[in-house]
């Protein structure tokens, strides 16, 4: 079942191209994935590799058109850009200090960039990106994909329509396991890279999940973080970045709130939640069980909203595919994103506007994702003194 309000299928699919995402990269295939779910897509070009070789390989292993499996992605923004059925849009799916490099070739050619978060390695980087973006006629679109899910939009809607009235306290942790060792010194690809300082830039467990877990917070309440004091660490002997962060923030408006994120809490796999609490009531997520929202009224007795259940709004509605009562996940949230996306690109297809509904995140979130990264290392260098961004 597609979403509710997409684009025609008789509209022709947007033609995709990928920079990285190749053999044995993890968030690549999740991407691909995702680009398929809801049919909008077709993958038909690549530079897939930080080499030629490996590029070759991968677009093999995906049925690509050897012409359009490039070295490197320079030479793939120039070639694309020329074709009469060159892509339209972008996927980046690099580490984070090559994501500015590349998605500047893309937008300047007028191509729409998809772009795995964080936006880049420094904010010196997100900056200039900014001015890019802002200057081109492409559309710029970050994958924070939790902002996807239905029960999200549903606790958006529901603050943003006074239900929790003033928002007083938000709460949101990510903790997980599995850099509780250091397996980046075993070879693990995906451990390596994260915890490079060269690739992923000043922030380890900040940039790769604080900064998922800052921008749920703000898309749900839409606040705006003004300063923040952070306890950033390492526990793992040897390791170049932070594992672990605790962080308190202000956010304008007078709402307090409290960040945890951990890539060393054993027992977590992927334990993302926010709680956000008002003068009228408080809301409850966790990603682990994605279809449901807790809401408590104040004085009243707790209750459950359900994913095209009773309580749940039209924008729930409009990105769920499943029936009610099976369960919706993490590829289904990229997926959305995806989707909105191609709602956005389509219309500039057709010189269009968008549809107000249509939401995914943006260039200026991902400006506001690195900032928040920059500011805890700050921060934390400064024994845990408040910062503004």
């Amino acid at each position: 079942m597609a979403i509710e309000g997409t684009t025609s299928s008789f509209e022709p699919r947007i033609r995709l191209g990928m920079v990285g995402g190749g053999s044995g990269a993890f968030i690549g295939a999740v991407h691909r994935i995702a680009s398929r779910i809801d049919d909008h897509y077709e993958l038909v070009a690549g530079a897939l590799s930080s080499t030629p070789e490996k590029s070759r390989q991968s677009g093999a292993e995906l049925g690509l058109d050897p012409s359009r499996t490039y070295d490197d992605f320079k030479s793939m923004a120039i070639r694309e850009a020329k074709l009469k059925n060159g892509i339209e849009a972008v996927s980046i799916v690099t580490p984070n200090h090559m994501h500015y490099p590349a998605a500047r070739e893309f937008l300047r050619r007028g191509i729409h960039v998809i772009c795995d978060k964080p936006l880049t390695s420094n904010l010196a980087d997100a900056k200039k990106l900014l001015r890019i973006a802002e200057e081109s006629d492409a559309l710029f679109v970050l994958t924070h994909n939790y902002t996807g899910y239905p029960m999200v939009r549903q606790a958006r809607a529901m603050v943003a329509a006074g239900e929790l009235g003033e928002i007083r306290i938000v709460q949101v942790e990510y903790p997980q396991d599995w850099l509780a060792e250091p397996v980046e010194q075993t070879g693990q690809k995906q451990a390596a890279w994260r915890t490079d300082p060269r690739q992923s830039g000043v922030g380890g467990s900040t940039g790769d999940i604080g900064t998922h877990a800052y921008n749920l917070a703000c898309f749900v309440t839409g606040l705006d973080l003004e300063e923040l004091a952070a306890d950033v660490h390492t526990f793992v002997e040897g390791r170049q970045l932070d594992d672990n962060a605790h962080v308190m923030m202000r956010f304008a408006g007078g709402a307090k709130g409290m960040l945890w994120c951990s890539q060393v809490a054993a027992g977590h796999e992927n334990g993302l939640k926010l709680r956000v609490y008002g003068t009228k009531g408080g809301i409850e997520w966790v990603q682990a069980d994605p279809n449901y929202l807790w809401y408590t009224p104040l004085g009243k007795p707790r209750r459950l909203i359900t994913r095209n259940g009773a309580g749940a709004g039209p924008e729930a509605g409009r990105v769920s595919r499943i029936p009610p009562g099976h369960p919706e996940g993490y590829l289904e949230g990229f997926a959305t994103i995806y989707s909105e996306a191609a709602k956005a690109i389509i219309a500039r297809r057709k010189g269009e506007k968008v549809g107000a509904d249509v939401i995914y995140p943006t260039v200026r979130d991902g400006v506001k994702g690195v900032a928040f990264v920059e500011a805890c290392i700050a921060s934390s260098r400064r024994n845990g003194a408040w910062v503004k961004l």
